[in-house]
């Protein structure tokens, strides 16, 4: 992707969290310089990945094809010294903007339409070979309990919300016509670098093309703390 395009969506992205009354924190606005000067004080923002994550899943279609992330808070597997065993992020989905079929083997996770426009989400079992399974899904949305057919489109709108369990595959998009969607999700530890089992090979994080300096840096570009 070029920077132009994800300066531009980091920019559509906050006029839209304005726009919802939803707030970000304040590392989320800070400009590469700041970072360069951060210390070890904010080792848990790097090392966690927290904040701006743009993917077009290595397709070059980010449109129709793609997603915008800011994770809030988040532990990690990997490093005892993070100790929350919870992530929360927040995602910005355009109409008709897909997030391909993934499943996670470790991390379950709600999905909630926080406003904005509907969200559909179409959900499957994973076979044993981690395939999409033609079996019943058992489904939960905001506590009710039932199970919906294999391939089933569910849609949330603003205020609902479905849990997504191991093994479970989703895909989800916002609505035609509804406009874009305020996404929340609660979630176990997010590992993204170990625990996405895409259905199809995708790529999860961009190579980025330096056409003009950055707006904001994303997760995966932080600088180490100055010693």
């Amino acid at each position: 992707m070029k920077r132009s395009e994800i300066n531009g969506i980091l920019t559509e992205a906050v006029e839209f969290c304005h726009a919802q009354n939803f707030n970000l924190p304040p590392f989320a606005f800070w400009a590469p310089e700041q970072w360069a000067q951060a210390g070890h004080e904010y080792d848990e923002i790097r090392d966690c990945m927290l904040g701006w994550d743009i993917t077009d899943f290595g397709q070059g279609r980010f449109d129709e094809l793609g997603l915008t992330l800011f994770t809030i808070r988040n532990g990690s597997a990997r490093l005892p010294q993070y100790t929350k065993p919870y992530c929360e992020k927040l995602l910005i989905v355009g109409e008709g903007q897909v997030t391909p079929f993934h499943f996670h083997w470790n991390k379950v996770e709600d999905i909630i339409c926080r406003g904005g426009g509907n969200l559909l989400v179409q959900v499957y079992n994973a076979s044993e070979d981690e395939q999409l399974a033609n079996a019943d899904v058992p489904v939960n949305i905001d506590g009710r309990s039932f199970t919906v057919p294999a391939g089933e489109v569910l849609r949330l709108t603003p205020g609902e919300s479905i849990t997504l369990p191991q093994y479970n595959y989703h895909k989800f998009w916002g609505e035609e016509g509804e406009g874009m969607v305020l996404v929340g999700e609660v979630s176990a530890v997010n590992d993204d670098e170990t625990d996405n089992r895409f259905l199809e090979p995708l790529g999860r994080f961009p190579a980025i093309e330096a056409d003009e300096p950055p707006l904001y840096l994303l997760c995966t570009e932080y600088p180490p703390a100055p010693e």
